[in-house]
């Protein structure tokens, strides 16, 4: 019983010295107080494949995202804003994920979007994080074989869109 409890103690312990260290978070917003503006250019739609209502989408969750979360930041239609987020969609494809008794039993729809993110107040991020950076947000999201390639962009649109604002959001903003 001895050992139960030392050990429940220092998982306790080790627990709160993480939380006190900010090592372990998951919504941790970090904007340098030296920030005060941001320019969400329009992330257009560039894959071989096309869903016209994914683009218009995109861009308006997420600038309410950003509204919402990081809200001291004005947005600002002026590329020259101190942070500068622009992007395209480049991958939009389906892809057979399984088989079952030699049929289709699951599809897979795969996005990626092509984030440009521009630090005006500090390019290299030494006094004023983060420095510029291009990333590829990438998600992977299945659907039955037996629904049609339109009906499961009409059901999973929703999902493509909250999913894909959340991984850029935290691309730009999050401490991981």
């Amino acid at each position: 019983m001895i050992s139960v409890n030392k050990w429940l103690s220092g998982a306790l312990i080790l627990v709160s010295g993480l939380s006190a260290c900010k090592i372990y978070s998951f919504k941790d917003v970090s904007i340098p107080a030296q920030v005060k503006s941001i320019h969400i250019g329009y992330i257009e739609n560039r894959a071989r494949l096309i869903n016209p209502q994914l683009a218009p989408q995109l861009n308006d969750k997420l600038r309410q995202k950003i509204n919402q979360q990081a809200s001291r930041l004005s947005q600002i239609q002026d590329p020259g804003a101190d942070y500068d987020v622009s992007g395209t969609i480049t991958d939009y494809n389906y892809t057979t994920s399984g088989i079952s008794q030699q049929q289709v039993a699951t599809n897979r729809l795969n996005v990626t979007v092509h984030i440009i993110f521009k630090n005006h107040l500090d390019p290299t991020g030494k006094t004023v994080a983060p420095a510029d950076f291009e990333a590829d947000v990438t998600r992977n999201f299945d659907f039955s074989g037996n629904t049609s390639i339109t009906d499961a962009e009409q059901q999973l649109l929703p999902t493509i869109v909250t999913n894909m604002t959340d991984e850029i959001f935290n691309k730009l903003f999050s401490n991981w």
